[in-house]
């Protein structure tokens, strides 16, 4: 969000204040609290009609640092809140002052305010300038009728910014406004499903904006030299997470925000999906099931999407028995081939729904201000969303999904979450603005934590959509409606990166695009790069995404990459726990695993497989790539041929290859990586 027109002016009907001169500062036991104040004092009479800022800080973790920035501390705490530890201490901080300056010390991080004078904020690390408020960075803003507060840091020269969710436009942040708030926009605008309002360094560091509503960032756009980030209201909370190194400042920010839980190991292998709109019964599933395993392609999951209920009625819970007259003994016939069940569902009730009258008689369903229950025509007719605040309304969607796992069902596609109103009310009185992001938090632990207690620790995994901080902890995620084109397919990679640079470890895509259907070629390339994700799954809209379908060679390439998944399967399973333990990505950005080499900055068209494997698909149809190895010796898994970086390379590959190289200093402790033969 913009306040300035240039360096100069405000833009047209903006007012501002600042706080310009350090008018108190104080050292508690456990913070260090500055008081600002809007004028520059040169006679008594100044200090008439001014404006009072504080900012608090304080040191959950080491190397970690919160700023609370407040106007009006009289304003109570609006609902929900991130669902962060805030029960963190950290009594290795140092809090002092000498003649001139106020700091706070936490490991290598420091924070250092003048005692009086000219107001500012300084970061330090190491004793070094790491980033920084500077003087009117901080301003209190009315625009357009309301209030906002912002915040800028200072961005060094060549300095990179990386994620803020799963987002499709470039990977570098830098130059671009983003709006933190789920929409349901695709995979080829600026709108995203998982919006985190959480940014990571090229210098190492990462900052978490602890807001669940709208947040408006500015990345060196608005103000080039400083990354700007700006809520509605008085007050505004930050954490700097200072590093050194992305995987550190990554480990820093899921040790207060969650890691994610271990998904079980058959969750990592193919799921075939029956797609959105394809028309399905138990004899096509089982008879696409028989004849994937007869081609040795063995699936993992099978998927039911949307129509495995009945049309107008979602979300009901209820199978259509026109398709499924025997859903229990369909389920066991298909579990009796090694294969797990999804099903699609989301928090929507139609109002056909039979669960619409439960839900309205009972209070479960979000209501209007003046006490209707909300209802729109969007998705399905006359559509209510439950009402999660509620405890009730949690138990009694989860009593619906149990019945379902009691019948043999093992997981769930927890579908959207994005569409969600701010002209409501909430039973336990959240702020619908603080909600709109929050809402799909709400609901995939709900739906996880049901998995938890039923099926047990490590067997819970949904794949789920839409996502805020903490979302995490809830995997897999999946990226959303892409389209079938190499454009797609490459925008599509560029925000499953963009979403593990925000603590996210699993997360997997529609193969070959959901919104149209591959032309072969495109099929085969996508296959490699799906079954190279740490998840990876079949499904399409309104065509189906069986092999056969894109010819026998489509056959041959998807049987060779899943017996390469599963000869990968240790080493996946390997860099899952470090996701699990660290908060790091199974697939990772180059500036990840390599931060130090400048040329790793800006790939975003080929990625780490863990630590250790690299992947750069083909994303074009002449069958070339050109992708960069770092500095190291590097071996090809399917050629053994030995290379050494840096080196920029371009090649062509036919459908059973690709550029994927093992570090080979990183991967000797995995032996599997020393070569991988093809089927004879």
């Amino acid at each position: 969000m913009k306040f300035d027109a240039g360096t100069w002016k405000l833009l047209p009907g903006t007012h501002a204040a600042y706080p310009l001169t350090v008018v108190d500062v104080r050292t508690e036991p456990d913070a260090l609290v500055v008081t600002g104040y809007s004028k520059v004092v040169h006679a008594r009479h100044d200090y008439l009609d001014g404006a009072i800022f504080t900012a608090r800080f304080t040191a959950p973790l080491p190397n970690v640092v919160r700023v609370q920035l407040a106007h009006f501390k009289g304003r109570r705490p609006r609902l929900p809140a991130f669902d962060l530890d805030y029960t963190l201490a950290n009594p290795a901080a140092e809090i002092g002052r000498d003649e001139t300056r106020a700091w706070l010390k936490t490991g290598d991080l420091a924070v250092v305010v003048p005692v009086e004078g000219e107001w500012r904020i300084d970061f330090l690390r190491g004793g070094r300038p790491l980033t920084a408020s500077e003087p009117k960075a901080i301003g209190l803003f009315t625009q357009g009728g309301k209030t906002y507060l912002r915040e800028q840091l200072a961005l060094q020269a060549g300095e990179t910014i990386y994620g803020l969710g799963e987002r499709f436009t470039p990977f570098v942040r830098n130059g671009q406004p983003v709006e933190i708030w789920h929409e349901d926009g695709g995979t080829n605008s600026e709108i995203a499903y998982k919006n985190i309002p959480f940014y990571l360094s090229s210098q190492g560091y990462g900052v978490l904006v602890n807001h669940p509503g709208r947040v408006s960032f500015e990345v060196a756009s608005h103000h080039v030299t400083r990354t700007q980030f700006s809520v509605e209201g008085h007050s505004l909370d930050y954490y700097l997470f200072g590093g050194p190194t992305p995987k550190d400042a990554l480990e820093q920010y899921t040790a207060l925000s969650g890691r994610p839980a271990l998904p079980p190991e058959w969750s990592f292998g193919l799921w075939l999906s029956t797609s959105f709109t394809t028309n399905y019964n138990e004899a096509d599933v089982l008879a696409n099931i028989e004849r994937m395993d007869a081609l040795g392609i063995p699936i993992s999951v099978f998927h039911f999407d949307c129509f495995w209920m009945k049309e107008l009625t979602w979300c009901s819970f209820l199978w259509d028995r026109r398709n499924f007259p025997d859903p229990h003994g369909m389920l066991q016939r298909i579990k009796a081939r090694g294969v797990r069940v999804c099903v699609w569902i989301n928090p929507y009730i139609a109002e056909a729904s039979p669960l619409f009258d439960e839900g309205m008689a009972h209070g479960y369903l979000l209501h209007t201000p003046e006490g209707d229950i909300y209802q729109v025509d969007d998705w399905q007719p006359g559509m209510g969303l439950v009402d999660f605040t509620n405890p009730e309304a949690r138990a009694w969607y989860a009593g619906k999904l149990r019945a379902l796992l009691d019948m043999g069902v093992d997981t769930f596609k927890t579908d959207f979450g994005e569409r969600i109103p701010t002209n409501v009310r909430y039973h336990d009185g959240s702020d619908p603005e603080r909600m709109h992001n929050y809402y799909t938090y709400l609901y995939n632990q709900t739906v996880f934590d049901l998995l938890r207690q039923v099926r047990g620790e490590g067997e819970a995994v949904v794949f789920a959509r839409s996502a805020t901080c903490g979302n995490q902890k809830f995997p897999v995620h999946w990226g959303g409606d892409n389209s079938s084109t190499y454009v797609s397919m490459a925008e599509t990679l560029r925000g499953g990166l963009s979403l593990g640079l925000c603590g996210f470890g699993f997360w997997s895509h529609d193969i070959s695009g959901f919104i149209g259907t591959a032309t072969p070629d495109l099929y085969k390339r996508w296959v490699a790069f799906g079954m190279l994700s740490s998840h990876s799954r079949l499904h399409g809209s309104s065509s189906a995404r069986m092999p056969w379908l894109f010819g026998d060679e489509a056959v041959d390439v998807l049987r060779h990459f899943n017996r390469l998944k599963a000869h990968l399967m240790p080493y996946l399973l390997d860099a899952a726990h470090e996701a699990h333990a660290h908060g790091w990505p199974v697939m990772r950005a180059m500036v990840l695993e390599f931060p130090d080499d400048p040329a790793c900055r800006y790939l975003d068209m080929q990625y780490m497989l863990g630590s250790a494997l690299l992947v750069a698909p083909v994303f074009s149809e002449t069958s070339e790539v050109t992708y960069y190895l770092p500095a190291g010796e590097w071996r090809h898994l399917l050629t053994g041929e030995i290379a050494r970086g840096p080196a920029w390379r371009t090649e062509s590959y036919d459908y059973f290859s690709l550029p994927l190289w093992v570090h080979i200093a990183r991967g000797q402790r995995w032996a599997y990586l020393q070569g991988f033969a093809p089927e004879p």
